[in-house]
């Protein structure tokens, strides 16, 4: 996923000065364009005018009277103009005239300007010389807002100009369709370049998730993780992929399983057999002069040592059936106090033998889990068999069912002598055993292993932990539904 966020972070940079530098090209256009389309306007306003006026310097009648009405009928006509989103509602167009030496003679919106001199001023003197004259100044230095654009026309002939008309016109009348303009370029080059940008995402996050999801896979069972193969979506190629890691992954499983499997029962089977053997040969040899006592004795062993080893292989079995599986190939609801009552069932005829009682408290409401029944009963019977063992001739094994924090116990207490310090942190290795109470010997070590195994499977937990008044309290954990 590394590599996925960095290349979407540099496609992102990319993007994102790509469409910088168009939207600071358009915004740089938006206002030149806008003045420009105005500045148009008003030197047809201009000449309009010019006209206008010249017939009343031709009249004599220059003081601005008809002038005056003009405008002042003009700005009290009512204005409702809709300009695309713009609306329109005053006339922001004003006009002064200065005579051929430049001098104000007339302001439609100043009168007090009347008499000044304006020779200097762009407008005036570009025109009077024969040049287009126009020019943009603030009403207040320190406003960029306040600037005001002038467009002047002649007065008369070239030769003998009569003077100058000067149109003029607030730039703050255009800002709000300059700035909504601005703000349609922002948000239009927004959602195109966001729109770009989620689509080139949402195909890298299609692409390389389900390859993530095979690289977290894989370390998990390099971990000895018990992980199902991930949903990777519809995609055919990377699905081929992932079954063909699952089946390597089955086969070399399969194939450590083996291996590990027959050099473990190899060495296992030695101790028992060679017990079995060794009374054996002592019978066969010594049977007419060994006396009565030490044959039962012998045979007693062999009885014993033939039932260690059917333990043994029994528990292998179950163990490599386990151990064999990523998840459950078939799961039921179940309810765990149907399991622990059959699971009694089973262990009854052993624990009579051994001369211990079990008990069971009463869970009334149900306790409902999603899991193979076989598997969690092999390991309730499991831990059963160990409390059994474990346990003093007279004792009992008590189990007790709870819930909580959306999971439920299965808790077998027994009345041992507890797990030493120094075997806690091994009980679950395989293979660890301590002397059994019952037998005098140790057991095969691979219960608690089988049970460690089925816990994981129903996603739960294994712990053992020192009971109150002594023993063992071995609290199986799973999932409630």
């Amino acid at each position: 996923m590394r590599l996925t966020r960095i290349t979407l972070t540099i496609i992102a940079l990319i993007i994102g000065a790509g469409f910088n530098l168009i939207v600071r090209k358009q915004l740089a256009d938006v206002e030149p364009q806008l003045y420009q389309a105005t500045e148009e306007t008003m030197v047809d306003a201009a000449h309009v005018l010019a006209a206008f006026a010249e017939q009343e310097f031709q009249n004599g009648s220059l003081e601005g009277n008809g002038l005056t009405k003009i405008m002042q009928a003009a700005k009290a006509r009512e204005v409702k103009a809709k300009i695309y989103n713009h609306t329109k509602q005053n006339v922001g167009l004003d006009f002064y005239i200065t005579d051929a030496e430049g001098f104000v003679l007339f302001d439609s919106e100043h009168p007090e300007r009347v008499g000044r001199d304006y020779s200097k001023f762009r407008d005036v003197a570009l025109t009077l010389r024969g040049s287009y004259g126009a020019r943009s100044s603030r009403t207040d230095e320190y406003n960029e807002k306040s600037s005001v654009l002038h467009v002047a026309a002649l007065l008369g002939d070239k030769q003998k100009p009569l003077g100058v008309l000067t149109v003029y016109k607030s730039q703050a009348d255009v800002l709000p369709i300059i700035q909504r303009r601005i703000s349609e370029i922002w948000w239009g080059t927004g959602l195109v370049g966001g729109g770009i940008l989620f689509c080139v995402a949402v195909v890298f996050i299609w692409q390389y998730r389900p390859i993530a999801l095979l690289t977290e896979y894989a370390h998990s069972i390099e971990q000895g993780k018990r992980v199902p193969l991930p949903y990777l979506g519809l995609g055919k190629e990377v699905n081929t992929l992932a079954r063909a890691l699952q089946s390597m992954r089955e086969a070399l499983e399969g194939r450590r399983f083996a291996e590990r499997y027959v050099q473990t029962l190899t060495h296992e089977m030695k101790s028992p057999l060679a017990a079995i053997s060794g009374a054996a040969e002592l019978l066969e040899d010594n049977s007419e002069t060994m006396p009565q006592a030490d044959k039962q004795r012998f045979l007693g062993n062999i009885k014993a040592e033939t039932l260690r080893a059917d333990r043994l292989l029994t528990r292998l079995l179950e163990l490599s059936a386990l151990e064999g599986k990523s998840e459950l190939d078939q799961t039921a609801e179940l309810d765990l106090r149907d399991i622990a009552k059959r699971a009694i069932d089973q262990i009854h005829a052993l624990a009579d033998i051994a001369g211990i009682t079990l008990q069971m408290n009463v869970h009334h409401e149900p306790m409902r889990v999603r899991g193979d029944d076989f598997i969690l009963r092999a390991a309730l019977t499991n831990l059963l068999e160990n409390a059994v063992d474990f346990s003093p001739k007279g004792g009992s094994v008590r189990i007790e069912l709870s819930s909580s924090d959306g999971s439920h116990q299965l808790t077998v207490v027994d009345q041992g002598a507890g797990i030493p310090e120094y075997a806690q942190a091994k009980v679950f290795e395989r293979f660890f055993s301590l002397r059994h109470l019952s037998m005098g010997r140790k057991g095969t070590g691979l219960g608690l292993t089988l049970v460690k195994e089925a816990a994981e499977l129903h996603l739960g937990s294994i712990r053992l932990e020192a009971g109150e008044n002594g023993g063992t309290r071995a609290i199986l954990e799973i999932p409630a539904l």
